[in-house]
């Protein structure tokens, strides 16, 4: 099993899939093949990995896969019924698929005389998949707020002016952030205010190979010449003010994690709502002082209302430093807040933001 989460992580990471990994195993114990899905529309881990063995020596042989196999036909036929079809006598997996359109293989398995094992290394599992389970238990995809900020919180100096409050690692590191993530998320006063491209690129500004699908968050249109109307992966566009819904949404474009840059107002109004998962949070060795501070009002109007986070880690960039964090008891308040359009933000390509109130 150990062995089939590290051919899991040979998928990629980002896209409308599960990253999983196949073994197969003799009746005696010996490893017969290897597979790992690549992708959607690919064949599924345990079927790359049983289409590398001769067809009589699967028939007995033990499947482990790092997640249940599947029971539905979607772009690719069940995985249940290829196994039961190749004569797998015995499969082994790590946890539930929380799918309601796909949970079920294991029952059908049973059903037909297989042995079944499951939970076998499921921490490692949970962990491995944790953006995606989200996903697919909450229906909405894993949101990552980011904000690069001065040692004093500020994320602009008084006039305005971000650029540059971090270093170039940093910014590096921002971009391969987005890479990593299926959407990055502004709101439309950051269109509207800096025509950001929204793309993730390298040192020498090339595109990198994995772009983020770019949404934007807002009743206003985004003008038919913004930068972001040329994005490589396209463009969606989420209206309204309820950002559970709007989060919802975005399931529908195979997106499972976003990565949010929308400014202050955006960033402030997800974790009031309690829809931030993951904090990575930019903090440059300058003081700035003034009122553009990095985060605007979450809600918490004394100190047992606060909100507690888990650091996971601290790393320096050059001469700055990322926070990894994760709220220790995520949630919606009592009143969950909307985002209100009257505030634009603005956003610049250095990942860091500012916030601008309209009149």
């Amino acid at each position: 099993m150990r062995r089939g989460l590290e051919l899991a992580a040979l998928g990629p990471a980002v896209g409308d899939h599960a990253r999983v990994g196949a073994v197969i195993l003799s009746p005696e114990g010996d490893v017969l093949a290897e597979g790992w899905h690549k992708g959607a529309g690919t064949p599924h881990a345990e079927v790359d990995a049983m289409a590398k063995v001769d067809p009589e020596h699967l028939r007995g042989a033990t499947a482990v896969v790092t997640l249940e196999p599947c029971n539905h036909t979607g772009r690719t036929g069940p995985c249940a019924v290829a196994l039961l079809e190749a004569g797998v006598a015995r499969v082994v997996y790590a946890i539930d698929d929380p799918g309601a359109d796909v949970h079920g293989g294991a029952d059908r398995l049973r059903a037909a005389g297989l042995e079944v094992v499951s939970g076998v290394l499921a921490s490692e599992a949970e962990a491995f998949l944790e953006r995606w389970l989200l996903s697919v238990r909450l229906g909405r995809p894993w949101v990552t707020v980011k904000w690069a900020s001065s040692l004093d919180g500020r994320a602009a100096a008084a006039d305005g002016t971000s650029k540059w409050i971090t270093g170039a690692a940093a910014r590096q590191h921002v971009h391969e952030q987005r890479a990593a993530h299926d959407a990055i998320l502004v709101g439309t006063g950051t269109v509207l205010a800096d025509d950001p491209s929204l793309t993730a690129r390298g040192d020498a500004g090339e595109l990198l190979a994995d772009q983020p699908l770019a949404v934007v968050l807002g009743d206003r249109a985004v003008p038919a010449d913004a930068a972001v109307r040329r994005h490589p992966r396209g463009l969606v566009t989420l209206p309204g003010h309820d950002l559970a819904t709007s989060l919802g949404a975005l399931r529908g474009h195979g997106v499972h994690s976003v990565f949010v840059e929308g400014g202050p107002t955006v960033a402030s109004a997800l974790i009031a709502a309690g829809l931030a998962d993951e904090y990575l949070v930019y903090v440059a060795p300058v003081l700035l002082g003034g009122p553009r501070v990095a985060l605007g009002d979450l809600g918490v109007g004394s100190m047992p209302a606060r909100r507690r986070l888990d650091v996971l880690s601290t790393t320096a960039l050059g001469p700055d430093l990322l926070v990894r964090a994760r709220p220790q008891h995520p949630g919606p308040p009592e009143h969950p807040q909307h985002l209100d359009d009257g505030a634009t933000l603005d956003h610049h390509d250095d990942g860091s933001t500012n916030d601008r109130s309209t009149t």
